[in-house]
C-alpha cells in the first residue's frame, strides 16, 4: 500500500493544521477555542461519471443486507484509496482519473440521497451503519499507512479520511436545523452513529457537532432527540475523562453537557430518549444515581434496561451502598411487570452470585463463559451484602430473590448440602439458605421438590436439638445485653442470634409431626422456652404458631393449646417480683389495674403490702417498669394465641378464664401501654363471641373517640374486623358507629393516618357486601367520593391509592353496587361543587388543586356504565351490545329530578351535560324508556335547561330515546298493548305539546284496532333546530308512519 500522499488533492492547506480534541475517543478533550458551527450548503451536483456510477453501485448494494457491508467498505476503500494516494501498480483504473474531491463529492451525494427516508425504511438505518463502518475502516488503514502515531499528541494527523469526515459532517449538520422532521431525524441519526464509530475527531469539529446537538435535544420531535443523545452520551463521556487533565473551564463545559443530559432523561416525556441516555450516559460518580433513579421508571422497557443493561455494565455490584443494592433489589423483584421482574431475578442469580464467587465478568463482546461451580461461601458473601437480617425477614426482599435463585440455579439446588458441620456452625446466611430452599421445595412445583426436602434437611427431633441449642444461645446473649454497659458488638451478635432462631422455627412450622418423638420432643422444647420472659416478641409469635401446627386442628387439640400457652403466661407471669413472698405470689400483677374494682374489699392483700419493707423511690420505679414489661408480655403472648383461635370463646374453659383474670383487668389498667395491648386482646376475643362484641362495642367506640393516633388506627380495625365477623346487624342496632366511621374518614387535616385506616376499613366492609343497609352503605360510599375528588386528600397518598382501586373496582363488580354508586352520585357531586365554591372563597389556585366537575360527572357516569359491569352470564365480554341499560336511565330520572328543583345555576351548569354521557341502550327494559323518554320530552317542551352545553346534552338524549320507541313501535306495530305512561302523559300535556307525526300515526292506529278496544299510541317525537343564535327552537313536522326514522334522523343532525 503507497504511503505517499497524492498531489492531486485539491484540498486547501488550510484544512491541514486541525487540533485534536485529546480526541482518540478515549479522551476526547477539546482544547481549542470554541467557535459557531459553520452552514455549510448542498453542494452542486457534479456531471455524471464513472466514479459516480461505482460509488452508486456499493450504496446499492449497501442498502439491500448487512452481510456484504463488510467485503462492500473494502471495495470502497479501494475506490477511495485509487483517487486519494499515488498508484503503485502500471495497471490502470476509472478511479485513477478522478482526485480526492470527487470522490468525497460522489460519496457524500450518496449519503444525502438518504436524509428524506422516512424512519420505518430500513434503508435508512442499513445505509447509514454502511457509511459509520466505512469511516471507521477507513481510518485504521490511514493510520496503518501513517504507522506509529503519538497518542498524546496535540495535532490529531490529517489524512484522506479525516478530509471525508470533516466534508461529510460539514455537510450534514445544516441539515440538523431542517424543516423536515424525517431530514432531521436522519442527519442527527448519521452524526450521532459516526461518532460513536470513530475513535478521533478534529477539534472544530467536535465543538460543531456538540452544539448541533444540543439544539436537537429540545426537538419537538421524540425521533430526533433519541438521536442526538446518543451522540451526545459518547461526547458527554469523553470530554469528562479529558477534563481532569485540562483547566476549570473545561470541566465547567463538560460538567454543564452533563447536566444538560441528566436533565433530559430526568424530564424527556418520551421513553425512548430516557432509555437512549440511560444505556449510553457514562457511568460516573456523578450520573450513577440518576441512572439508577430509572428503575422506578414509568416506562417498562427504561425499567428492564436498568436491570438487563447497565447493571451488568456496572461491573461488581459491591460497589453500590448497602442501602441502594436492597432498593435495586425490591424494585426489580416486587415490578408490575413480568419482564423486569425477571430481568431483577436473572441479574440476582446470574450476576452477583458470580462477583461474589469471584468468577471474572465475560469481555465485551466475548461469548458467555460457563457458569462456574456452585460456591457457597459465595451465596452466603450475597446474602450478606443484601443485609439478609433486615432483608430476610418477613415481606423482605431476600425471600423472593432466593426463591427465583432456587428455581433458576438448578445447579445450586443438587449441590446444596446440610450436614452435621452445617448445623453446628450456623450464621445468619446459612440458616437463610436453609430455610428459603425449604420453602421453595415445598411451596413450589407441586410438590414435584418435595423429595429435595426430604433428603436434604434432618428429622424433627435432630432439628429440635439444634432449635434447642440456638435458643439456649439468644437467651444467654439477651441477659448479657440487658446487665449494664453492653457493647455494640454484644448487640449484633444478638440481633443475629435472634433471627437464626426466627428461621428454624420458620422450618420447623413446615415440618411433618407424624413422628411422635419429634413431636414431643419439640412439643417440650416450644412450651419451655415459652416460659422464658426475656424471649423477643417475634420469636414468642413463631413458637405460638409452631405449637398450634403441632397441636390437633380439632376442637380438642384447640383446648390443649390454649392450655399449654396459658400456663406459659402463668409462668412469666410469676417472675414479676424479685423477692416473692408466700402470700405475695399470686394476683400481684394487675392491682394497679383492679384497685378501681377491688377498692377496699381486699384488706387482706392491702394488709400484707403495708406490712412488706418500703422501697427507695428508684427501686419502686424499676419495679413498676418491670411489672409493666412482664404485663405487656403476658398480653402478647396471649394475643398471639388469640390470633391462633378459632373456637367458641364460651366452650372454651381457658379462653374464660383468661378473659377475666388477664384480659378485662388490663383494659382497666392505669398504664396506657398495658391498656392497649389489653384492648387488641379483647378484640380478639370478641370475635370468638358475638355477644362479647355486642356488649364492648360501646368500649371500641370510645377508645376511638378519646384515644390518640394510634389507639384510634386500633379501635377502628377491631370495630372493622366484628362487623366483619358478626354481620353489619351491630351496624343498624349501633346508629353511632356509622358516625364513628364517617368521622374517621373525614378526618383528614387532623389526623390522616386514621382516615387512611378508615379508607381501608370501609372499602372492605362496601366490597365484601358486610354493610347491607341501604343507608349506611350510601352515606359510606358517598363518603368516599367525595374524599377521593376534595383537595384535602392530595397529599395522604395512602387514601387516594385504595380509592383509586376500590371505587372502579366496586363499581364493576356487581350491578347493585353500580346502582349505590348511581344513588349517591349526584349528592357526592353537590358537595364537591361546595367544595370548589369554598375554595374559590379562599382565592385559592382551584383548578390545581382540584379536578374539573365535568370532569368528576364523566367519572361518576363511567363507574355507572353497564356496559362495563361484570356479568357471570357474559364473562368480560368488551362488546357487550346487549347489555340492560336501565342504570343509566335510572340517572337520568334523578338528574331531571334535580334540574326541576332549586338547584343554583352553576350546578345545573355541571349537572345537565351529564345526560349527553349517558349509554342508552336499545335492550334496556320497554316501560323504563318510555317513562324517560316522556320525561326528557316534558323537559325539552318545558325548557328545563337554559345553558348551549346543557340543552344540546338534552336533545342529544332526547333523539336517542326517541329512535329506540319508534323502533320498539314498529316492532309491536299490529300488536294490541296497554297504554303506557308516557301516552298518559302526554294526553295530560295535550294543551302544551304539538301533534307530531308519531301522533297522527298512533290515531290512524287507534281507529285500525277498535275492534280490540285497545288503545296503541306512540309518544311525541320533536325535531329541534338550532339557530345561528345558538337558541333552541322546536319544530313540528308531519307525516306518515313510515317516516318515522328519518324524522329523528335529521332531528339528530339538527340537534
Amino acid at each position: 500500500m503507497p504511503a505517499r500522499v497524492s498531489t492531486r488533492s485539491t484540498r486547501t492547506s488550510a484544512a491541514v493544521s486541525h487540533k485534536s480534541s485529546a480526541a482518540t475517543l478515549g479522551s476526547r478533550a477539546s482544547t481549542a477555542s470554541r467557535s459557531s458551527s459553520v452552514a455549510a450548503d448542498v453542494p452542486t451536483e457534479r456531471p455524471d461519471s464513472e466514479l459516480r456510477g461505482q460509488v452508486c453501485a456499493v450504496f446499492r448494494d449497501a442498502q439491500r443486507n448487512t452481510a456484504s457491508h463488510r467485503k462492500l467498505v473494502v471495495t470502497l476503500r479501494k475506490i477511495q484509496e485509487a483517487c486519494a494516494y499515488e498508484p503503485t501498480s502500471l495497471k490502470k483504473t476509472a478511479a485513477n482519473d478522478f482526485d480526492e474531491e470527487a470522490f468525497n463529492s460522489e460519496f457524500v451525494r450518496c449519503v444525502l440521497r438518504v436524509m428524506p427516508i422516512k424512519k420505518a425504511e430500513s434503508v435508512g438505518e442499513k445505509t447509514i451503519r454502511f457509511v459509520g463502518f466505512f469511516l471507521r475502516h477507513a481510518n485504521d488503514k490511514d493510520n496503518e499507512i501513517l504507522g506509529e502515531v503519538d497518542e498524546d499528541a496535540s495535532i490529531m494527523p490529517e489524512t484522506p479520511s479525516t478530509r471525508l469526515t470533516s466534508y461529510l459532517m460539514s455537510t450534514i449538520l445544516p441539515l440538523m436545523t431542517a424543516k423536515d422532521k424525517f431530514v432531521r431525524y436522519r442527519s442527527t441519526q448519521l452524526i450521532s452513529h459516526i461518532i460513536n464509530s470513530l475513535d478521533a475527531i478534529d477539534d472544530d469539529l467536535f465543538q460543531k457537532l456538540r452544539h448541533g446537538l444540543l439544539k436537537r435535544i429540545r426537538d419537538k420531535e421524540a425521533m430526533v432527540r433519541a438521536q442526538a443523545v446518543l451522540g451526545l452520551g459518547r461526547l458527554a463521556g469523553n470530554q469528562v475523562d479529558a477534563a481532569a487533565n485540562e483547566d476549570d473551564s473545561e470541566d465547567d463545559e463538560a460538567s454543564g453537557l452533563l447536566e444538560k443530559l441528566l436533565e433530559v432523561i430526568q424530564n424527556d416525556p418520551s421513553a425512548d430518549v430516557r432509555r437512549s441516555l440511560l444505556v449510553n450516559l457514562p457511568i460516573l460518580p456523578l450520573t450513577l444515581p440518576y441512572l439508577l433513579e430509572r428503575a422506578r421508571d414509568q416506562d417498562a422497557l427504561t425499567r428492564r434496561a436498568v436491570y438487563s443493561r447497565l447493571l451488568p455494565a456496572l461491573g461488581d455490584f459491591r460497589h453500590l451502598s448497602l442501602s441502594m443494592r436492597e432498593k435495586l433489589l425490591r424494585w426489580g423483584l416486587r415490578d408490575r411487570d413480568e419482564n423486569v421482574r425477571k430481568s431483577a431475578g436473572r441479574l440476582f442469580r446470574e450476576r452477583w452470585i458470580e462477583d461474589c464467587a469471584g468468577v471474572p465478568p465475560p469481555e465485551e463482546g466475548a461469548p458467555p463463559a460457563e457458569r462456574a461451580p456452585p460456591n457457597f461461601d459465595g451465596l452466603h458473601e450475597l446474602l450478606e451484602r443484601i443485609d439478609v437480617v433486615n432483608s430476610g425477614v418477613e415481606n423482605g426482599v431476600a425471600l423472593e430473590a432466593m426463591k427465583g435463585f432456587w428455581e433458576g440455579r438448578p445447579d445450586y439446588r443438587e449441590a446444596v448440602t446440610f450436614d452435621k458441620n452445617f448445623w453446628e456452625t450456623l450464621s445468619a446466611e446459612s440458616v437463610f439458605t436453609a430455610r428459603s430452599f425449604n420453602d421453595f421445595c415445598r411451596t413450589e412445583g407441586n410438590g414435584k421438590y418435595e423429595s429435595l426436602v426430604e433428603e436434604k434437611l434432618p428429622e424433627v427431633t435432630t432439628l429440635a436439638f439444634y432449635l434447642e441449642r440456638y435458643l439456649g444461645v439468644l437467651i444467654e446473649a439477651i441477659k448479657r445485653v440487658s446487665q449494664a454497659d453492653s457493647e455494640e458488638d454484644e448487640e449484633e451478635d444478638t440481633v443475629e442470634q435472634e433471627f437464626i432462631v426466627e428461621q428454624m422455627l420458620h422450618i420447623a412450622i413446615t415440618l411433618d409431626y407424624s413422628d411422635e418423638v419429634g413431636r414431643r420432643k419439640m412439643f417440650a422444647l416450644l412450651r419451655q422456652s415459652l416460659s422464658v420472659p426475656e424471649l423477643p416478641d417475634d420469636v414468642t409469635k413463631l413458637t405460638i404458631n409452631v405449637l398450634r401446627d403441632i397441636c390437633a386442628p380439632d376442637n380438642a387439640g384447640e383446648k390443649e393449646f390454649c392450655s399449654v400457652v396459658l400456663e406459659a403466661v402463668a409462668d412469666v407471669h410469676d417472675t414479676i417480683v424479685d423477692d416473692p413472698a408466700p402470700d405475695d405470689r399470686t394476683d400481684d400483677s394487675f392491682h394497679s389495674a383492679r384497685s378501681e374494682v377491688s377498692g377496699d374489699t381486699t384488706p387482706t392483700r392491702s394488709g400484707s403490702r403495708n406490712k412488706s419493707p418500703e422501697l427507695s423511690e428508684e427501686e419502686a420505679r424499676a419495679k413498676a417498669v418491670k411489672e409493666i414489661m412482664i404485663n405487656m408480655k403476658c398480653l402478647h403472648i396471649v394475643q398471639c394465641m388469640l390470633s391462633n383461635v378459632a373456637g367458641d370463646l364460651q366452650q372454651n374453659d381457658h379462653l374464660v378464664s383468661m378473659l377475666n383474670n388477664l384480659v378485662v383487668p388490663a383494659v382497666r389498667s392505669h398504664e396506657a401501654p398495658v391498656r392497649e395491648r389489653g384492648l387488641v386482646c379483647l378484640g380478639l376475643c370478641s370475635l370468638l363471641d358475638r355477644s362479647l362484641a355486642e356488649e364492648n362495642l360501646t368500649l371500641f367506640m370510645h377508645f376511638f373517640t378519646k384515644g390518640h393516633t394510634a389507639l384510634q388506627i386500633t379501635a377502628l380495625q377491631i370495630l372493622t374486623d366484628i362487623l366483619n365477623v358478626h354481620g353489619a346487624q351491630l351496624l343498624s342496632s349501633t346508629p353511632a358507629l356509622l358516625k364513628i366511621y364517617i368521622k374517621a374518614l373525614k378526618s383528614g387535616i387532623r389526623s390522616p393516618e386514621v382516615q387512611a385506616a378508615a379508607t381501608l376499613a370501609v372499602s372492605k366492609l362496601l366490597l365484601g357486601r358486610v354493610v347491607t343497609d341501604q343507608e349506611a352503605s350510601a352515606e359510606m360510599l358517598k363518603t368516599l367520593v367525595v374524599q377521593y375528588f376534595d383537595p384535602v386528600t392530595a397529599s395522604n397518598q395512602s387514601v387516594r391509592q385504595a380509592l383509586n382501586y376500590f371505587l372502579p373496582v366496586f363499581c364493576y363488580s356487581r350491578a347493585e353496587n353500580q346502582d349505590l354508586m348511581r344513588t349517591v352520585a349526584l349528592d357526592a357531586l353537590h358537595a364537591l361543587l361546595n367544595v370548589r365554591e369554598n375554595l374559590e372563597d379562599d382565592d385559592a389556585d382551584v383548578n390545581e388543586e382540584m379536578e374539573s366537575l365535568t370532569t368528576i360527572g364523566a367519572c361518576l357516569v363511567d363507574w355507572t356504565d353497564p356496559r362495563k359491569c361484570f356479568n357471570p352470564a357474559t364473562g368480560l365480554d368488551l362488546e357487550k351490545k346487549t347489555v340492560n341499560g336501565d342504570i343509566h336511565l335510572e340517572f337520568a330520572l334523578d338528574i331531571l329530578d334535580r334540574l326541576g328543583g332549586n338547584l343554583s345555576k352553576e350546578e345545573k351548569k355541571v349537572v345537565a351535560p351529564l345526560l349527553g354521557k349517558l349509554y342508552i341502550s336499545p335492550t334496556s327494559t320497554e316501560e323504563k324508556i318510555r317513562e324517560v323518554y316522556d320525561e326528557i320530552t316534558i323537559a325539552v317542551n318545558d325548557k328545563l335547561v337554559t345553558d348551549t352545553t346543557g340543552r344540546n346534552a338534552l336533545n342529544k338524549i332526547h333523539v336517542s330515546l326517541g329512535k329506540i320507541v319508534a323502533n320498539l313501535g314498529e316492532q309491536q306495530d299490529g300488536e294490541p298493548r296497554r297504554m303506557s305512561r308516557s301516552v298518559s302523559v302526554a294526553m295530560s300535556r295535550a294543551d302544551s305539546v304539538a301533534p307530531s307525526v308519531a301522533g297522527s300515526v298512533a290515531s290512524s292506529r287507534l281507529h285500525d284496532a277498535d275492534e280490540d278496544k285497545t288503545v296503541t299510541m306512540e309518544p311525541d317525537i320533536k325535531e329541534e333546530d338550532e339557530n345561528s343564535d345558538d337558541t333552541v327552537i322546536q319544530n313540528t313536522r308531519q307525516g306518515d308512519g313510515d317516516s318515522i326514522v328519518s324524522e329523528l334522523l335529521s332531528d339528530e343532525e339538527g340537534a
